[in-house]
C-alpha cells in the first residue's frame, strides 16, 4: 500500500502497537482481576499521573478499549512510517513496492520495467492450468500474447508483465498471499542494481510529487464545488422562501382591503341606507383596516427582526413583572371572552438579560393565541414560571380542543395558523413567528406541547448570562 514502507518498520510498529495494547488494556484488566496492584493504574507508575496506563498522557473521555486502540494504532503507525522513512527501503523492497503497490491503478499498462527475473512461460501455464483449467490458461495467454504483440511459446522466457497478470489469474481464486507463493516457485528473481535503485528512487519521487499536487487540486476544486452547490442551495431557499411569503402577503392583504372596498361601494351606492346598518358597515371597515394596519405592522416586525435592524433594550428582566404586564393587558379580553387568566408558578425569580418589551409582546401574542382557543364562558388559561440556574422557563396553558398533530409542526411557520376552514381563528399567522425570533435572540427557544381534547401549552425558555445577578 506504500511504497516507502519497510521490513524493519512493519516489526517495529508492530512491537510497538502490541506493547501499548499490554500496558493500556492488558494490565489494567489483570489489576482489576486482584492479579496485580491497582496502585499503578490509578496513579500511574511511580506517582507518575501522565502514565497512567487508562488516561495515557492525559487523554480522558474513552472508555478503556477505545483508549487502547487508540494509543496501539498510532504507535504502530508512527513507528512503521519513522522507521521506514529514517532508513529507507532495500534495493528488494523497492522492487516489491513497483510490482504490488498500485497494482490496480495501472490497468491495462505494462508492468514496471525494473523487474528482474526469469521464468519461462510453459512453467507459467501449467501452474495457471493447474489451478483455473486449461481453456482458461489457453484464453489468458493467448490474450496475453495478442495484447503484446508476441508469440509466446513454451520456450520464450516470461517478461514482468506476464508474471503479473499471472499472479492477478490466481489470486481470484486462490487468494493473493498463496498466489504470491505459487508464482514464486516458477519464478527467479535477481537483485538490483545501484542504477536501476536510482532510476527507481527517481521516478518514485516523481510520481510522489505529481500525485501530491494531484491531490491538492482535486482538494481544492471539492472545496471549491461544495462551496459553490451550497451558495447555490441557499440561493435557491432564499428564493423559494421570498415566493412563499410574497404569496402569503398578497393573500393577508387582498382580505381586509376587498372587505373595505365591498364595504365602502355599498355606502356609497346606497344613499338611503338605514343608519344602523350603515353604522354596522362603517365598523366593518374600520376593524378591517385595523386588521391591514396590525399585519403590516407585524410584516415589518418581523424584517427588522430577521434582518438584524430591530432596535433592542437588553436589561436585568423580572420575568414575574412581565407576566404581570401582559396579564393586566389582556384582562379586559379575558373578561369579555368570560375566561379565568392565572399566574402560578415561583413568586421569586431572579433576572435575566433581555429587553422586557419584547417578552410582554411575546406574551401577549401566547395569551392571544389562547384565548382564541378556550371555550366561551368556560375558558381557562394558567402562565407558570419556573425559576432555575441556567434560566426562566415560562409556560402558557389553556383547555381549548388542542392541535392536531399534522399542525404543530407548522405552527411556528410564517402565516400558518392551526385548524382549517371554519375552525381556523382570525389573526395574522405572524405572531408564533414574530415570538420565535425574539426569544430566540436571547439564546432561549420555544415549544409546543399539546394533545388534540387536553389542550395546548406554548412554551419558552430565556438562558441566564453569567452577568446576571440574582
Amino acid at each position: 500500500y506504500w511504497k516507502g514502507g519497510t521490513r524493519d518498520g512493519v516489526l517495529v510498529g508492530l512491537t510497538a502497537g502490541f506493547a501499548l495494547w499490554i500496558y493500556t488494556l492488558m494490565l489494567p484488566s489483570i489489576a482489576r482481576a486482584g492479579w496485580l496492584t491497582m496502585d499503578f493504574v490509578e496513579s500511574g507508575p511511580f506517582g507518575i499521573g501522565l502514565l497512567a496506563p487508562e488516561r495515557l498522557l492525559g487523554l480522558t473521555g474513552l472508555d478503556p478499549l477505545t483508549h487502547s486502540l487508540f494509543w496501539s494504532l498510532l504507535a504502530n503507525i508512527a513507528a512503521y512510517v519513522l522507521v521506514s522513512v529514517a532508513r529507507g527501503p532495500s534495493a528488494r523492497e523497492t522492487g516489491q513496492a513497483q510490482l504490488f503497490v498500485d497494482v490496480f491503478r495501472r490497468g491495462g499498462q505494462s508492468a514496471p520495467v525494473f523487474w528482474r527475473g526469469s521464468a519461462r512461460s510453459d512453467d507459467l501455464a501449467r501452474l495457471v492450468s493447474r489451478f483455473l483449467g486449461p481453456a482458461r490458461a489457453e484464453d489468458l495467454f493467448g490474450k496475453l500474447a495478442a495484447d503484446s504483440q508476441i508469440d509466446l511459446d513454451e520456450e520464450m522466457p516470461a517478461d514482468a508483465r506476464v508474471v503479473q497478470e499471472v499472479e492477478t489469474a490466481l489470486a481470484g481464486a486462490i487468494g493473493s498471499a498463496s498466489a504470491r507463493v505459487m508464482v514464486a516457485s516458477v519464478v527467479e528473481e535477481e537483485s538490483l542494481e545501484m542504477e536501476d535503485v536510482m532510476r527507481i528512487l527517481d521516478e518514485a519521487s516523481r510520481v510522489r510529487a505529481w500525485s501530491r499536487e494531484l491531490e491538492d487540486k482535486k482538494r481544492s476544486l471539492e472545496k471549491v464545488t461544495a462551496e459553490l452547490q451550497a451558495a447555490n442551495e441557499e440561493l435557491r431557499s432564499l428564493d423559494r422562501l421570498k415566493d412563499d411569503f410574497m404569496s402569503a402577503v398578497t393573500h393577508e392583504l387582498r382580505t381586509p382591503l376587498t372587505s373595505i372596498r365591498a364595504m365602502a361601494e355599498l355606502l356609497l351606492d346606497e344613499a338611503d341606507m338605514p343608519v344602523e346598518q350603515r353604522r354596522r358597515f362603517l365598523g366593518i371597515i374600520v376593524e378591517e383596516a385595523r386588521r391591514l394596519s396590525r399585519l403590516v405592522g407585524e410584516i415589518l416586525d418581523l424584517a427588522r427582526i430577521e434582518s438584524g435592524h430591530a432596535e433592542w433594550e437588553i436589561g436585568p428582566v423580572d420575568l414575574r413583572q412581565v407576566a404581570d404586564r401582559a396579564m393586566a393587558s389582556m384582562g379586559e379580553s379575558f373578561a369579555e371572552h368570560e375566561a379565568e387568566l392565572e399566574l402560578t408558578g415561583d413568586e421569586h425569580v431572579r433576572h435575566v438579560q433581555a429587553d422586557a418589551d419584547r417578552l410582554v409582546q411575546v406574551l401577549i401574542n401566547l395569551l392571544s393565541n389562547a384565548l382564541k382557543h378556550v371555550p366561551q364562558g368556560q375558558g381557562r388559561v394558567t402562565v407558570d414560571i419556573r425559576d432555575a440556574t441556567d434560566g426562566v422557563r415560562v409556560s402558557v396553558r389553556d383547555n381549548g380542543p388542542g392541535i392536531a398533530k399534522a399542525d404543530q409542526d407548522r405552527v411556528f411557520e410564517k402565516f400558518r395558523q392551526a385548524g382549517s376552514g371554519t375552525d381556523r381563528p382570525a389573526g395574522t399567522g405572524l405572531g408564533l413567528p414574530i415570538s420565535r425570533q425574539i426569544v430566540e435572540h436571547f439564546g432561549g427557544w420555544m415549544w409546543l406541547d399539546s394533545e388534540p381534547g387536553s389542550g395546548a401549552c406554548f412554551g419558552f425558555f430565556i438562558p441566564r448570562t453569567e452577568s446576571d445577578s440574582p
